[in-house]
């Protein structure tokens, strides 16, 4: 079994080291390393077609393989992505409070500090791989990469290629360190390094997260799997309804912000289902309705409570008929995973309640929850979204990957 314990010193040696880096080293190295990466480009996909192709012979689905492919496109985006990070203002050496304590003479102030080692588990998406390392880069700490066997060739050749920049600017090459053993055993041993990996964020699947949550001993930030919701209501512009569904639907399955369910109100449903169902079977979305919207889609496929519950990263959608919006409200809160939901309807005091009170990350009015993500968010490559309430919340940037310190300043000060 590989050594996790080595792995954890040798990050944390070099977390040390990157407090000394300047922002202007940090940059340009973030720079070469997009550089590099387009560069390298045959090589990561010569490596990637090996992962791509164990997927098929093991029957994978075509969304895992599509978060699985990096294609030209895919390449380019991960360094535009990096250069972008390179791009932001720094989130470190912030001040979030300063007092002055005069009857005891010290100065207090809290700032912005790097948390130190950072751990990610996550799935079959490579570019989690650059993101992962150009975020913690910017935000000075080091990270330990625990990807999936099914991208394990993607993942050990896109940090081979970030160690190559690194090298070339003079870092430490363990800023970035990829865990090559993809056993179930050294997962859970590498859940438990509490010693060296101060952060731990599970990327992926509900099951992934469970197990994370279940067997972890390092505080960890969930990112949540994204039973998503549109909510139709009374008051809602049918068009505005039938186009935002789609685009949140169809537009790419496989994401954790792709709507999964909708609620409509039942003054509506007549008129908004039909007009919802035609436009969904351009895609061949199969509709699962309850009984209310049975009788008006004889096509649909009668839902059972679990459809409710589940994401299903392809081409099915639920659907739950409402006679309130505070019904509305409480089938999402109960069934969501407080990732991302949406209201269509022209009332905006309708709007603002439903916003309110939905207990979600994100929230929209008569907008696609396709939205939640880094890039339309201004946070550039995002570490993950987060469906938790403490310390971040949403689509997680460099904000999210920062902590605070206290630095108190005295003149031989003695406490009275």
């Amino acid at each position: 079994m590989i050594n996790l314990n080595e792995i954890g010193a040798l990050s944390k040696q070099a977390s040390n080291q990157l407090k000394n880096l300047t922002d202007a080293e940090i940059n340009a190295t973030l720079l070469h390393t997009a550089k590099l990466i387009r560069e390298r480009k045959e090589y990561l996909q010569t490596q990637n077609k090996i992962d791509v192709e164990n997927a098929k012979i093991s029957g994978k689905t075509d969304g895992f393989i599509d978060r699985l492919l990096l294609t030209d496109r895919v390449i380019e985006g991960i360094a535009e992505g990096i250069e972008q990070v390179a791009s932001l203002e720094t989130p470190l050496d912030k001040s979030v409070y300063s007092y002055r304590n005069e009857a005891q003479g010290i100065f207090v102030e809290q700032k912005t500090v790097p948390f130190g080692v950072i751990g990610i588990i996550y799935e079959s998406r490579p570019n989690v791989t650059a993101d992962a390392f150009a975020l913690c880069f910017k935000t000075k700490n080091a990270v330990v990469l625990k990807g999936g066997s099914d991208a394990i060739n993607s993942n050990i050749a896109m940090v081979s290629v970030i160690r190559e920049a690194l090298k070339d600017k003079g870092v430490n090459p363990y800023a970035v360190t990829v865990i090559e053993d993809t056993s179930r055993e050294t997962t859970k041993e590498f859940m438990k390094l509490k010693k060296y990996i101060d952060l731990l964020i599970p990327r992926g699947s509900a099951s992934l997260i469970k197990a994370t949550v279940d067997n972890a001993t390092i505080p960890i930030i969930e990112t949540g799997s994204g039973n998503c919701h549109v909510y139709v209501d009374k008051f809602a512009d049918i068009e505005k309804a039938v186009n935002v569904i789609f685009n949140a639907k169809t537009q790419r399955y496989s994401v954790c912000n792709a709507c999964e369910s909708l609620v409509i109100h039942q003054t509506v449903l007549e008129e908004a289902l039909p007009r919802i169902a035609k436009k969904l079977a351009e895609k061949q979305v199969e509709i699962r309705v309850d009984a209310r919207a049975k009788q008006v889609l004889k096509s649909g496929v009668l839902a059972t409570e679990e459809d409710f519950y589940t994401e299903y990263g392809g081409p099915i959608i639920s659907v739950k008929t409402v006679d309130t919006m505070e019904q509305a409200i409480a089938h999402i809160n109960e069934h969501s995973t407080g990732h991302s939901e949406s209201i269509i309807t022209e009332d905006k005091t309708r709007a603002e309640k439903f916003m309110n009170e939905i207990d979600s990350s994100t929230v929209y009015h008569n907008a696609s929850t396709r939205f939640t993500d880094g890039f339309v968010f201004g946070l550039g490559a995002e570490i993950g979204i987060s469906t938790q309430k403490l310390h971040a919340r949403g689509p997680m940037g460099l904000g999210a990957l920062v902590t605070t310190k206290f630095f108190a300043y005295g003149n031989g000060s003695v406490r009275k």
